[in-house]
């Protein structure tokens, strides 16, 4: 570009100038032009005011011959209109007149002339006079051309600095993302961007941590120190930052310094801050400052996203070796008490009691599998709850029902304490009767032999607060926050004396949650009891209505006017046979397939009053069968039970498209499959009400 205006200057050097000579006489125009050929320029003739704006409007000139005395527009006014034009503002006008007054020269030089020639001119005089205009246009266009030079290169200058400033930018940047992105350790993370903050960012830089509510938990700085050495106006701004979500800066004494925060989406983990010099943080610092804070928020949220993604590996590896621990403590009795049964000559008693260990470790698997469904369900929101209004004095009755015969085997006591006033809760009677049956069990799981638990409960303003306390091992205050997560198990070693799966309280939280009520945990250690506290929507009992809700009697099998004919279709020899062998004992007529068209052809001849299907058989599956079963006439109106393994709401909205009556999950209630079986028109009216 330098070059350029060098040879722009040079034209300009050699260049004619323009000169505007105007007047209505065409014999002067012959003489200035006789006159001026010499100076050799480029002598440009107008003959009226009109005329000659139009020239000024189209060329430059460095000197204009103006007539005074013209016809239509005289000079003083053309001059007038002259000076209005920018591009003719400072253009030097010389009046050439006859004869002129001294008012007509004091408005002639008001309107910018330079010079006033009495006519006839002089030759020389005007060929002297012009050529000095020329040599000081030609001055002036060349201090131009210097000064524009000079302009472009200091933006050359400054573009080129700013470009530096930019690869500069852009490289510590680069070097930035490699480093914070070199490990996915958010302590490596988080030396790593203090390490990059100092002292391209800074003279010090202290990194704060928050957790998930936004409070600082832990702070290190890049000389060791931590928030505790920052001076009172960084502590200040960074709680503002903290509080108002916000980037701030402060000044104090000559030390100045920004907080840039640290986001995951809307949450706030943390802070980074900077301190110097005042007048380091410029804007450009600054807004360097807050992308290198954006990008390593991204960095150590990965960092953060990954260890929770190891945690969670972790914990899923510890349940599945959990799983198989407790699924294979309850095999080990049944195997045993199958051996002793076949034995010979095996004394009734001792077959009784091998019949109630299998019958107790069959009963507690199955609590594991339901426990499984439940977290499942929760967790994909297919659990609905069914609110009633259910006595506070029933839930409990209830709930201590089902636990006292496990503390009873452990010599344990349970002290009950509830409101004076009949308190009615508005909730699901048997989702939180499992809440606090789980609450209690763990309670006396947790505890020794011989010990003590409570359950109190309070009422106000709307308010049902239960809480179960007991005398066990306590929880340690690192794992505290981490009770109600799934699979969460304080105890991970290979000797835990305790069993379960760790979702107990999972699900506890959950239910509760689904009833618009919140739990805590608290504890004071290990070895010092724990205390976990629900909280309930309810409300006072109205005058007149019973404190308990109605005993509901336990659904009696109806006797079976005659044996009815049951097919019963299971690809699973073993789950066959025994329900076969089962249902024979109780007096009916069975016929079994393991497939779905040798189901279809016995169901022609044997006309079955009931049929209990399992779902996942081999090749023509469940909900296939139960739809040609209801299409022929001898099994239309039969009794159609699915008796499946499979529990989730899919399955059962599909049995019920599919034609079943009844969608039952393995292992099924014996007494209320029989009652149902005995009675089939009994079994749907009841499922109709």
């Amino acid at each position: 570009m330098t070059a350029r205006l060098n040879q722009e200057a040079q034209a300009a050097l050699q260049e004619r100038a323009n000169i505007l000579v105007v007047d209505d006489l065409q014999e002067k125009h012959v003489v200035f032009r006789t006159i001026l050929d010499e100076l050799g320029e480029n002598i440009v003739s107008a003959k009226s005011g009109k005329e000659a704006l139009r020239y000024i409007l189209e060329m430059e000139f460095a000197v204009i011959l103006l007539d005074v005395n013209m016809p239509d527009i005289d000079g003083l006014e053309t001059a007038s209109l002259i000076r209005h034009y920018k591009k003719s503002a400072q253009t030097p006008i010389v009046f050439i007149t006859a004869y002129v007054d001294e008012v007509q020269a004091k408005r002639g030089y008001a309107l910018g002339a330079v010079d006033y020639i009495p006519s006839p001119v002089v030759p020389e005089v005007l060929r002297s006079k012009v050529r000095v205009f020329v040599e000081l246009y030609r001055m002036n266009r060349q201090l131009q051309l210097r000064a524009a030079e000079r302009e472009a290169l200091a933006r050359s200058e400054a573009a080129r600095a700013a470009a530096e400033e930019a690869i500069q930018r852009a490289d510590y940047l680069a070097e930035v993302s490699q480093l914070l992105s070199r490990s996915l350790d958010l302590d490596h993370t988080s030396r790593a961007l203090l390490d990059v903050s100092v002292p391209m960012l800074g003279d010090r830089a202290v990194l704060a941590l928050a957790d998930g509510d936004g409070h600082v938990v832990r702070s290190q700085g890049s000389d060791g120190r931590d928030l505790g050495s920052l001076p009172p106006g960084a502590r200040e701004a960074l709680g503002a930052a903290m509080r108002e979500r916000q980037f701030q800066s402060w000044q104090d004494e000559g030390e100045a310094g920004v907080v840039c925060l640290l986001m995951a989406g809307e949450r706030v983990r943390g802070a980074l801050v900077l301190l110097g010099r005042a007048e380091h943080f410029d804007g450009g610092r600054k807004a360097l400052a807050r992308e290198v804070a954006s990008r390593a928020s991204i960095a150590m949220e990965n960092a953060r996203l990954y260890t929770a993604v190891q945690e969670a590996d972790r914990r899923k590896n510890e349940f599945l070796a959990m799983l198989a621990h407790e699924l294979r403590n309850p095999l080990a009795p049944i195997r045993n008490a199958v051996h002793i049964m076949q034995g010979s000559d095996v004394a009734a008693p001792t077959m009784n009691w091998a019949r109630d260990v299998i019958s107790r470790q069959a009963d507690h698997m199955a609590r594991l599998i339901d426990d499984l469904l439940d977290v499942s369900r929760i967790v994909q929101g297919k659990v609905v709850v069914k609110p009633e209004k259910l006595p506070l004095a029933s839930l409990v009755e209830r709930s201590a029902e089902a636990a006292l015969p496990k503390m009873e085997s452990r010599s344990q006591t349970l002290q009950i304490e509830l409101p004076d006033e009949p308190v009615v809760i508005d909730g699901d009677a048997v989702r939180l009767a499992q809440v606090l049956s789980n609450l209690i069990n763990n309670a006396s799981k947790f505890s020794p032999l011989d010990s003590r638990i409570q359950l109190r409960a309070s009422y106000r303003d709307g308010q049902l607060t239960i809480l179960v306390k007991d005398e066990g091992t306590g929880i340690d205050p690192a794992f505290l926050p981490h009770i109600f997560d799934l699979f969460a198990q304080a105890d991970q070693s290979l000797d835990r004396s305790q069993g379960g799966l760790g979702i107990g309280l999972t699900l506890v939280k959950h239910l509760v949650e689904l009833h618009g009520g919140t739990v805590e945990a608290h504890s004071a250690g290990i070895g010092k009891g724990t205390e976990v506290t629900v909280t309930l929507p309810a409300q006072l009992a109205e005058p007149g209505q019973p404190a308990q809700s109605p005993s509901r009697a336990a659904p009696q099998r109806a006797a079976a006017a005659s044996p009815s004919r049951i097919l019963v279709v299971d690809d699973l020899m073993a789950s066959a046979e025994t329900l076969m062998t089962l249902l024979e004992m109780e007096g009916f007529e069975v016929k079994v397939a393991n497939e779905g068209l040798a189901a279809l052809q016995i169901a022609q001849e044997f006309r079955p009053d009931v049929v209990l299907l399992d779902i996942g058989l081999p090749g023509m599956n469940g909900f296939e069968v139960a739809h040609q079963l209801r299409n022929q006439p001898a099994s239309r109106d039969a009794l159609l039970i699915a008796l499946t393994g499979y529990g989730e709401a899919e399955s059962r909205t599909r049995s019920a498209q599919a034609g079943f009556d009844f969608h039952m999950v393995k292992p099924a209630d014996v007494d209320l499959l029989l009652s149902m079986i005995a009675d089939p028109q009994q079994a749907r009216r009841a499922k109709a009400a």
